[in-house]
């Protein structure tokens, strides 16, 4: 059985994310682990305040809880979408620094491959950050990039 960690945190609900998943069961037998790194709401992109889209960008006020808490919600969503499509799944809230939430994982987990989806190349944090390169390169695990084609609502 081949195992698989998901990297996500606002692309959960995202058709590319959905599709990717299903590919990997096609196959072969498989298990996933979903990883949400605990995005702080400051960061993340939204399709009302970001710039070129009609709105203006706007300080939002969260504590750490907030996005914890907005974080499990996401987690707790996806796990039952995919449980409800047949999906041997479970996962975790993880650190806010992407890179950091993917080392705690690794630190107890194997995996024969990571997913990382993000936003648009042209929103993603992620992808300036070069996270896919660097977490392939760090932990020798074979890592593909899922990128949505818009912010998906929620």
């Amino acid at each position: 059985m081949r195992r698989y960690l998901i990297v996500a945190n606002q692309t959960l609900a995202a058709d590319e994310l959905s599709k990717a998943v299903a590919d990997r069961l096609a196959a072969g037998p498989a298990e996933f682990w979903v990883l949400v790194p605990a995005t702080q709401m400051t960061d993340l992109a939204s399709p009302a305040i970001l710039p070129g889209m009609g709105g203006v960008p706007v300080p939002v006020p969260a504590s750490v809880e907030e996005s914890e808490k907005l974080a499990r919600s996401r987690l707790e969503a996806a796990l039952e979408r995919l449980r409800s499509a047949g999906v041997t799944v479970d996962g975790e809230v993880g650190d806010p620094d992407p890179f950091q939430a993917i080392e705690h994982t690794l630190a107890t987990r194997q995996f024969d491959e990571i997913v990382v989806s993000t936003l648009p190349a042209r929103l993603s944090r992620w992808l300036h950050q070069d996270l896919p390169s660097r977490v392939e390169r760090k932990f020798h695990v074979p890592v593909t990039h899922v990128g949505a084609a818009h912010v998906p609502s929620g």
